[in-house]
């Protein structure tokens, strides 16, 4: 990484504190229009709970026809369908954006809705690259719009709980961070004929030109070619927590190793553990979708006065027994001296997003929070594709 590059991600990155500049409210609008591109899954659940808290959805763009008419069947009936998402940004009277298109577009989507004027829902990862995130945080600042990235566990209040007792030193010094996530994911990737039209062209856009197959549209995070894969897709969820609990930037650097167990077809692994070097301490991101084993995503934060395993169902804080000069003697007991349910609401962070576009303040995720909380992933790919140690 050229040293000019190396210090604007290390400047903007560190603290991935919001960049909040006063800017004069406009006027509140109770129903604001909004237009999704990409209406993949995810896409058409931001649809409707966007549609659920009020705003109004008056059109829909994507390359695949099966998609957009899904997605069409779910809004208004006045609502416009469009094939190239230039065209949607055409469309009058829109408010915001919702970006749900795969990762390779990221970029291109969100400087475009910019440029645009646009207010933006950007799914996550941020980026393909830490080139993108860089270019994409710099546009973002020289715009006027609000953008929230969407990594909902930012709104969450029982993880902004856990962070205050982190904050108020519950669990000591921590010296390892451990996310993790498992699915025993059985996937196959599908090449049989695709049901319904696509433009390839349009789906391919930035990425590299490759002959039509169907799989690439059915699991475009299998190929690196559209996304950063699994590494990414999960790791920027659980890195940020990791982050933002500890009060870091992105890690001094990566080292990973994967593989692809029983997923033919693609090229990310679909097993992998990435170990990230910080300052204070050492984090393991580990993913293995051959596995049930301790299902769905956790992080284990291990602190020398106290440990905090926080997961799908909340977080609970395990009492450490102390130092020993013979652990070997010792039976290892946690107790049990906090725990808080996951009761939150699966809406608060685009109800988040939609309070900022009236107030324009900050929103809970911010481009720069994202950058940084994509980072450490993407070195680890780049670790996992060149077999080499990354540093920022």
């Amino acid at each position: 990484m050229e040293p000019d590059r190396r210090t604007f991600l290390k400047g903007t990155l560190a603290g991935a504190a919001p960049l909040f500049v006063p800017r004069s409210a406009r006027g509140a609008n109770d129903r604001p229009a909004f237009g999704v591109i990409g209406t993949g899954n995810r896409a058409r659940w931001l649809n409707r709970t966007f549609q659920k808290l009020g705003a109004q959805c008056v059109a829909l763009a994507d390359c695949y026809e099966p998609h957009l008419e899904a997605a069409r069947r779910e809004s208004p009936p006045d609502a416009k369908t469009y094939e190239n998402y230039k065209d949607l940004l055409a469309h009058p009277g829109l408010d915001f954006v919702v970006i749900g298109t795969p990762d390779h577009w990221h970029c291109p989507n969100l400087l475009e809705s910019l440029a645009a004027g646009k207010d933006v829902y950007l799914e996550k990862p941020l980026s393909q690259s830490l080139e993108e995130s860089r270019r994409m945080i710099e546009a973002v600042r020289d715009s006027k719009q609000i953008v929230q990235v969407g990594m909902q566990r930012r709104s969450m209040p029982f993880i902004m709980k856990a962070r205050k007792l982190i904050e108020d030193g519950a669990l000591g010094r921590i010296s390892m961070v451990k996310p993790m996530w498992n699915w025993n994911f059985d996937l196959p990737l599908d090449n049989s004929p695709l049901p319904g039209k696509v433009n390839w062209e349009l789906f391919q856009g930035p990425a590299p030109k490759r002959p039509f197959e169907p799989m690439r549209v059915r699991w475009w995070r299998g190929f690196y070619d559209y996304s950063g894969g699994n590494m990414t897709d999960q790791g920027t969820h659980l890195m940020d927590v990791v982050q933002w609990m500890t009060n870091s930037g992105p890690p001094r650097s990566a080292v990973a190793q994967g593989a692809q167990i029983h997923m033919p077809g693609g090229d990310v692994p679909n097993v992998f553990c990435a170990v990230f070097e910080y300052p204070d301490f050492v984090a393991t991101w580990t993913l293995n979708y051959r596995s049930a084993f301790h299902h769905d995503w956790s992080i284990e934060f291990q602190g020398e006065k106290a440990s905090l395993v926080m997961d799908r169902f909340g977080y609970r804080m395990y009492k450490d027994p102390g130092p020993s000069a013979t652990p070997w003697t010792q039976k290892g007991d946690m107790e049990v001296i906090g725990e808080e349910p996951d009761r939150d609401s699966a809406e608060a962070h685009q109800q988040n997003f939609l309070d900022c576009i009236r107030s324009r303040r900050q929103p809970n995720c911010t481009v720069e929070i994202a950058a940084a909380a994509v980072a450490g992933p993407h070195m680890a790919n780049i670790s996992l594709r060149e077999g080499r140690k990354v540093t920022l």
